[in-house]
């Protein structure tokens, strides 16, 4: 589903270049939930946004269910994450002058989605808000922004959903929704899940665990599911 072989990733910072993701190889198979783990700067931001084509990596090649889109145009890699990748980010970034109900209409009727309006609904009663659909961002919470957000992400129906930070503006008894919604995901919709977060607990129960520091990755065992729901 996901191949990245011999990634990195380099920028100047002044005239000297920095590394920021250092050469990896990864894979994650279909279904599968990955959390990548580090402290702030570490890389792991960069590697999502690499995997997701919206960065471009220094070397190496990124494989999204079998298309190599290290070398897309933004054209193709825009209509390839239409079809195939569902991205939340710790910012909700909501359309603030349109209703929880439109906010995840509207990547429905740009696709040509048939009933777009019965699957909006749908995604708001899977999320657990359909009693918020003519509510505006502003007359949410951030957990009930957060949960919109998802539903948006999900709304083509995308077999890969990336999520940076989506805990990161949330306290603790949102943040354990908004985690629980995402194993929901993927059990349920066999949705591969990527999750990069800077707390180790948020990642515990995920198949593969991946700790990021400086720029290099390394494997670690995850705890189970039901000691992070728990």
């Amino acid at each position: 589903m996901i191949e990245l072989r011999n990634v990195s990733k380099t920028v100047l910072s002044g005239n000297a270049p920095l590394t920021i993701v250092q050469p990896l190889d990864l894979t994650v198979s279909s279904g599968q939930y990955v959390s990548i783990v580090g402290p702030s700067g570490s890389g792991k931001s960069t590697l999502l946004g690499l995997i997701a084509g919206l960065d471009a990596p220094t070397t190496g090649e990124i494989v999204i269910d079998g298309v190599e889109i290290s070398g897309l145009e933004e054209d193709a890699l825009a209509r390839l994450r239409g079809r195939k990748i569902g991205i939340v980010f710790q910012f909700f970034h909501l359309v603030p002058s349109l209703t929880a109900f439109e906010n995840v209409l509207v990547p429905l009727e740009i696709a040509g989605a048939p009933h777009a309006s019965d699957r909006a609904a749908a995604l708001l009663s899977e999320v657990g808000l359909d009693d918020r659909a003519g509510h505006y961002p502003a007359q949410l919470s951030g957990g009930e922004q957060q949960r919109i957000a998802i539903a948006r992400a999900l709304a083509n129906e995308p077999p890969i959903l990336l999520a940076d930070e989506p805990t990161g503006n949330l306290d603790s008894a949102n943040g354990r929704h908004i985690v629980e919604l995402l194993h929901r995901v993927n059990r349920s919709r066999g949705t591969t899940i990527v999750l990069v977060t800077h707390d180790s607990e948020l990642a515990s129960g995920t198949d593969v665990t991946l700790r990021m520091r400086d720029g290099r990755t390394e494997r670690l065992a995850p705890a189970p599911l039901r000691e992070v729901l728990a």
